[in-house]
């Protein structure tokens, strides 16, 4: 039997294109979303879909059972890809919004992480891919809730392959710059939801970043389509010695590599000269 994959958050993007390459690949691929009309989409493609919403634990529950009858209760890779950002200087940040935003984006993760580990543990091999993000490694203003969530995700990762060191279980992390997604049309929807922006002392840089949101076309001149990350998924699930990170993009390997050599005040002024 093709060892099984369970990957979160596939209606679009980087999910939906590596549900469909994995396949390609021989993987028995479970592809996953958290609305039930993206659900019946991905079946309509050919993949076997589950509903899973990363912010509600028994819908966590309830969508690994499912993967699991499709794979007879066995899985061999997870690729954590469900996730989305939250944009609004932290000041004007409801709570509840940056509750929202670490719930799909690290405690769903983190839930949906800790009940397949023992099947892979049990089963003596399994790959864990993290989506993380180049905002996991610098910080943009305007980007406050995103950042702490995927600085977050790196840390926990981090120490989970140190927790997973001596077993067959390895854990990698996908480092996407600017990618070509829905990304940008989900965090306008997030920012109308949960920011005023008329009473907000930002309200000329929130006007930027509705722009920003709204304008068609590639986020960025280094924007790459979602399929330039399908080959470090495929090392992550394939190779004898996984790396535990794998940048993509050139934002992200530049930024990467200038955090390690600038100082704190000229990687800021860097980053404000970036946008928000």
């Amino acid at each position: 039997m093709s060892k099984s994959v369970l990957i979160t958050g596939c209606s679009s993007g980087i999910g939906h294109a590596a549900a469909h390459y994995l396949k390609q690949q021989g993987f028995n691929v479970v592809a996953s979303a958290r609305r039930p009309q993206d659900v019946l989409q991905l079946e309509q493609e050919g993949l076997q879909a589950v509903l899973l919403d990363l912010a509600d634990d028994s819908s966590i529950e309830q969508g690994l059972e499912q993967a699991l009858a499709y794979t007879n209760g066995t899985l061999y890779g997870l690729f954590n890809n469900g996730a989305y950002g939250q944009p609004g200087a932290l000041e004007d940040l409801p709570t509840e919004a940056l509750r929202e935003q670490f719930n799909t984006n690290l405690f769903g993760t983190h839930h949906l992480t800790r009940l397949v580990l023992p099947l892979m543990l049990q089963a003596g091999e399994g790959r864990i891919i993290q989506n993380s993000s180049v905002l996991g490694l610098v910080a943009m203003k305007y980007r406050g809730a995103y950042n702490a969530s995927k600085f977050a995700l790196e840390g926990y990762t981090d120490t989970l392959r140190l927790e997973l060191a001596g077993t067959s279980v390895h854990v990698s992390l996908l480092e996407p710059g600017p990618i070509e997604t829905q990304f940008r049309a989900n965090a306008r929807a997030a920012f109308l939801r949960h920011i005023n922006m008329k009473d907000s002392r930002h309200r000329a840089g929130y006007e930027q970043t509705l722009a920003r949101l709204e304008k068609p076309g590639p986020s960025s001149r280094y924007s790459l389509p979602a399929e330039a990350c399908l080959p470090p998924v495929l090392h992550a699930l394939t190779s004898a010695s996984p790396k535990a990170r794998y940048p993509v993009t050139r934002p992200t390997k530049m930024l990467g590599w200038l955090r390690r050599f600038m100082s704190t005040a000229a990687l800021d002024r860097l980053m404000l000269k970036a946008g928000g």
